[in-house]
């Protein structure tokens, strides 16, 4: 999780691996630490930045997708962290399924 002060949000980075032989799909995200959480995108459109939300984030059978820096993120408003500190997040999957994990806390120049 990327801390930068707190009325900025904060972006969530993390390897997702599929083992199965399904595809599935992240379709939102959690912590007690946020406000709200959302899963964003990040892209180049012609020279020009954008960051979008997106419904979902697909995770293909025997593949994985990264959710890093200008790409996929998970967007964190209103944070309720400091760096060093272990935010809980809990994934949800398209079907109902759940992933709960806990993501680092680093600061703006510090690296994961």
């Amino acid at each position: 999780m990327r801390y930068l002060l707190p009325n900025l949000p904060a972006g969530g980075y993390v390897t997702l691996r599929n083992g199965g032989d399904m595809a599935v799909r992240v379709t939102g995200a959690a912590s007690p630490d946020c406000g709200a959480m959302m899963l964003h995108e990040s892209k180049d459109n012609s020279g020009m930045a954008m960051m979008m939300d997106v419904q979902s984030v697909p995770v293909p059978a025997h593949g994985s997708v990264s959710f890093a820096p200008g790409g996929y993120h998970i967007m964190c408003t209103d944070p309720k962290m400091h760096v060093g500190m272990d935010v809980p997040v809990v994934l949800s999957f398209q079907g109902g399924g759940t992933l709960a994990l806990s993501m680092r806390v680093y600061g703006a120049t510090s690296a994961p």
